[in-house]
């Protein structure tokens, strides 16, 4: 039972290995599906800005990693 409980673990660990990080990308994506769902944003530059906000959210947390 405790083999199957730090394999499980193991791997919880290689998808969520940061939760904020995890929490931050899918608040990101949410506020974009509902902008360019309700018309508020066109599909292009929300995807454009999904990229653009992905990329911000790993280099704030590769900054806040190295100070670590």
């Amino acid at each position: 039972m405790q083999l199957m409980s730090s394999i499980l673990k193991e791997l919880y660990g290689l998808f969520v290995d940061d939760g904020s990080l995890a929490l931050q990308l899918v608040v990101l994506i949410a506020v974009l599906a509902a902008l360019a769902k309700s018309g508020s944003v066109a599909p292009l530059p929300a995807a454009f800005l999904l990229i653009l906000g992905c990329i911000a959210i790993l280099g704030f947390s590769l900054h806040r990693m190295t100070r670590r």
